[in-house]
């Protein structure tokens, strides 16, 4: 789904819903009070965030994964294979589809061995069995199944918390306060100064980088079903593309070959690109002719990201 509007502002709409999100919000902190966490043999890094939609939660987990994976690191994927029809626990395998998976367990398993479930911690046992020394969760800040070694919240310079209210009265899961207090890090992504509630803890910047882009000065036709689509466009822009015309769809779009068909003729002689979840979600005889900005989470301070890892050891 898009974000709807009024989770940007407050006002008639938000007032009358915040009852409902303060119910949303207090579900979750009895979850946290009365969970028992399975333990696994693996140590277990969450990486998540307090609101729906995309923050940058899969680049960051993708940058963890490689930095541990550098250090000669069994590195295993979690997530829950959000879109996807598979309940798990199963290991992504090239045959899978996002139909099956989602499109985030198909990134995921481009880089590192990739679990889905719904159960985390069947996830983790699964892990377990096959040698995971630590368990990369993608998502699950607000999941208390599994015991977390490591907790990193990723919040959206720009957008920030929206407007503050809870599901559905606004964008977050639980109150900042709440959330920001079982995190041991917080990873603000494309720069900004959100308020983060009194939280005193460490605080590292990362950015979302194109990787070997060559679209300075082509004409693109931009589509994507994505939680914020404007922020793959203003990538795009500073990559030096000419954006002539976009189209945009509810995040996680099950794209049909009509679809595409359509696309591809009104693009005319633009260069059809979306971004690589999108790019997954395609049939393989659909993806011809289409290009994906491929894109990174880079850390301001990497010595940072490296001591917070160390406490892993």
């Amino acid at each position: 789904m898009r974000a709807p509007d009024f989770w940007r502002r407050r006002g008639i709409v938000s007032t009358v819903l915040a009852p409902l999100g303060a119910v949303y919000g207090a579900s979750v902190a009895w979850k946290a009070s009365h969970g028992s966490p399975y333990r696994a043999k693996a140590r277990v890094v969450c990486v998540g965030n307090l609101t729906a939609g995309g923050s940058g939660k899969t680049p960051v987990a993708l940058a963890i994964g490689a930095r541990l994976k550098a250090k000669g690191v069994r590195v295993f994927f979690l997530t829950r294979g959000y879109g996807g029809s598979e309940g798990g626990p199963l290991e992504v395998t090239p045959s899978h589809t996002a139909a099956q998976v989602g499109d985030e367990a198909l990134l995921l398993a481009r880089s590192a061995p990739t679990i889905v479930v719904r159960d985390r911690a069947a996830g983790a046992a699964l892990a377990d069995e096959k040698g995971a020394q630590i368990i990369v969760m993608d998502d699950g800040h607000q999941n208390f199944t599994l015991a977390k070694d490591l907790s990193l919240v990723v919040v959206d310079g720009e957008t920030g918390f929206g407007n503050g209210r809870m599901i559905p009265a606004g964008p977050l899961r639980e109150p900042v306060a709440q959330g920001l207090a079982r995190a041991d890090a917080v990873v603000i992504m494309q720069g900004g100064d959100p308020d983060l509630a009194g939280y005193s803890g460490p605080r590292l910047q990362a950015r979302l980088a194109a990787r070997d882009s060559d679209l300075r000065g082509k004409a693109v036709f931009a589509f994507a079903g994505i939680g914020r689509p404007e922020k793959f466009v203003a990538s795009l822009k500073e990559e030096g593309a000419i954006v002539t015309e976009t189209q945009f769809f509810a995040d996680h779009h099950p794209f049909t070959p009509d679809e595409i068909s359509g696309l591809k003729a009104r693009a005319g002689g633009a260069l059809l690109i979306t971004t690589e979840k999108d790019l997954v979600r395609l049939a393989e005889k659909d993806q011809a002719g289409i290009s994906a900005l491929a894109v990174r989470a880079r850390f301001d301070d990497e010595t940072a990201l490296d001591a917070l890892l160390a406490r892993l050891a």
